[in-house]
């Protein structure tokens, strides 16, 4: 007598339409949607919408219309009259201009000074790291307007503890000097802090084979811990660039004090004295869509040198 074995076969192989299916699936839930709503309707409230209704704006202008007796004004559109008008705009290039010669002293400035304060801190023998840390960040926290006003006062011959009666801080060229002072004052302690981030990040293995060679710690910070900080440092320098691009309350501030700095010094000082003084909000409104697409060309180009950067460090 024989018996015959069965193979045994799982109920899920042997029908067509009972293929595996996951354990648990996600319920799908509105509330992330509800959690990033404030930060979408403040986006769409105070930067989307007064960007389009400034670029609305841009394509018109208010003409006089009407004879003697009946006098009045009227909006029209003008097309592209108004752009024309600010590309032609004399003062305005020279407030670039001044813009461009505080952005060649801040940002330098600015990068070196806060690799060279993240350097000093990382040294192993550095005492009292977090009260210097702190210390050195602490000027970021300070207001723009308020630090203006401070370092106004220290400026002026009759205020000045560091020689003002020696030294004009106002002149034609020193007032360059003296604007990008106190942007480079504020911008020193965040950029630090973003440098001496990445410089932690690296693995401490490289600078114990450095020491086991033989290496000082300059020959490690120039031969090891530069090269390797160079993705943060083009970042921070792009970051750096677009704060220059917005400089608006050092100057802006510094006015009352000096008559080397003008009314339309900078090209966001330009654009406020269009708005509000000239009470010429269309012309005002073209030259900051022209400043805007300058600002997103810039951050565009150096996200793109920060993407290639990381890339050739990762390589």
């Amino acid at each position: 007598m024989t018996a015959t074995v069965t193979p045994h076969r799982e109920a899920s192989t042997s029908e067509p339409g009972s293929a595996r299916r996951p354990q648990s699936t996600l319920k799908k839930t509105p509330v992330p949607y509800f959690l990033v709503l404030p930060a979408v309707a403040l986006l769409v409230l105070f930067v989307i919408a007064p960007a389009v209704y400034a670029l609305l704006l841009s394509f018109q202008a208010r003409k006089v219309v009407g004879g003697l007796l009946g006098a009045g004004s009227k909006i029209v559109f003008t097309g592209l009259d108004n752009y024309a008008s600010v590309f032609g705009d004399g003062e305005l290039w020279s407030s670039l201009l001044r813009m461009l010669l505080v952005g060649v002293i801040v940002v330098p400035l600015t990068v070196g000074l806060a690799l060279l304060f993240a350097l000093l801190l990382d040294i192993p023998r550095t005492r009292l790291k977090r009260f210097t840390r702190l210390a050195i960040f602490l000027p970021y926290a300070v207001p723009g307007v308020i630090a203006s006003l401070m370092w106004g006062f220290l400026y002026l011959p009759a205020t000045s503890p560091i020689g003002g009666d020696h030294f004009d801080f106002f002149g034609a060229t020193t007032v360059f000097f003296s604007v990008a002072n106190i942007a480079v004052w504020g911008a020193a302690g965040f950029t630090m802090i973003v440098v001496f981030t990445a410089l932690r990040a690296l693995p401490p293995e490289i600078y114990e084979a450095a020491k086991i060679d033989g290496c000082s710690e300059f020959q490690i910070a120039w031969r090891i811990k530069i090269p390797l900080l160079r993705p943060a440092l083009v970042m921070c320098g792009m970051f750096t660039v677009l704060a220059a691009l917005q400089l608006f309350n050092e100057p802006n501030t510094l006015r009352p004090l000096s008559n080397a700095i003008s009314s339309t010094w900078v090209p966001l000082m330009k654009i406020y004295n269009d708005a509000f003084v000239d009470s010429d909000i269309y012309r005002a409104a073209a030259t900051s869509v022209v400043f805007a697409l300058a600002t997103v060309v810039v951050s565009v180009a150096g996200a793109r040198v920060v993407r290639a950067r990381a890339t050739k460090g990762a390589k």
